[in-house]
């Protein structure tokens, strides 16, 4: 097993190159922040950026708690991968991370400043200062159960090959210790948005209550509704599902775990 570490300091795009880096490397798997990442699949771990301190952050980015370190190097050892690149603030960091999982001695250590130019680094470190962002080098469908309510954005590049074009995605989100603090909506804002879309979708004649459930992976819906007699009420209950989920995920960054129609009769 080949071990790569790639370090620099916070905010100067380390998980933004990764994935570039990997494939011009071969390297099959990543540790970073906490995740071990294999292929384009979280595989095991904590994301750090889920942490509400910087603290807890650098703790779980360190493999720190046992059972955390444990699932990562259990899962490791399965996989079995043949390289993996590390990520960390400092060649230090990395090398702790690599003695905390047990791995093999590093390859080859690369600093960012080998990989990037002076202006890249500056805009990595604007977006991050100024907007609080941070890459996961991840699909945003793999670690949203993770991240709901914490502003996912997919981040989709896309790097030509001779005829060929190969696609990997990278996902943005705003952890609460380096945005704005809290971010909590009621249940009223999420029941305003289901009333809103019932209201516009065919077939719907009204939306009668709006139950949600909430926990740290995400939400769950429940819609009671009046269905328009004569309607094809399977479909048209498919529909409001589809739309309400689309939606309310958009609007609020939460996961959506499941919807539930209710259908307490015909209008």
């Amino acid at each position: 097993m080949n071990i790569y570490g790639l370090y620099g300091k916070s905010g100067t795009g380390k998980s933004y190159q990764a994935m570039n880096l990997c494939k011009e490397m071969n390297v099959e798997s990543i540790i970073d922040d906490g995740l071990f990442i294999y292929g384009n699949r979280v595989l095991a771990g904590i994301s750090a950026k889920r942490q509400q301190t910087k603290i807890g952050a650098i703790r779980t980015a360190l493999f720190t708690n046992d059972a955390h370190c444990k699932e990562v190097r259990d899962k490791i050892a399965e996989i079995n991968p043949g390289s993996i690149l590390i990520l960390g603030t400092s060649d230090d960091m990395v090398k702790k991370i690599v003695q905390r999982l047990g791995l093999p001695d590093i390859s080859l250590m690369i600093p960012i400043e080998d990989i990037t130019t002076e202006n890249q680094r500056e805009v990595a470190k604007k977006q991050r200062k100024d907007l609080g962002k941070h890459v996961i080098p991840a699909p945003t469908f793999q670690i949203k159960r993770q991240f709901s309510g914490y502003f996912l954005d997919p981040l989709r590049m896309f790097r030509g090959r001779g005829s060929r074009t190969t696609f990997s995605e990278k996902t943005v989100v705003r952890p609460t210790y380096s945005y704005l603090g809290d971010y909590d909506l009621s249940d009223k804002v999420i029941a305003d948005i289901v009333i809103y879309i019932g209201k516009r979708t065919k077939g719907v004649d009204s939306v009668l209550r709006v139950l949600t459930e909430s926990n740290a992976e995400g939400v769950r819906i429940k819609v009671q509704v009046l269905m328009g007699y004569g309607v094809m009420i399977i479909d048209t209950a498919k529909e409001l599902q589809q739309k309400i989920t689309k939606q309310v995920e958009t609007m609020t960054a939460f996961n959506i775990m499941a919807v539930d129609i209710d259908i307490k009769g015909l209008k």
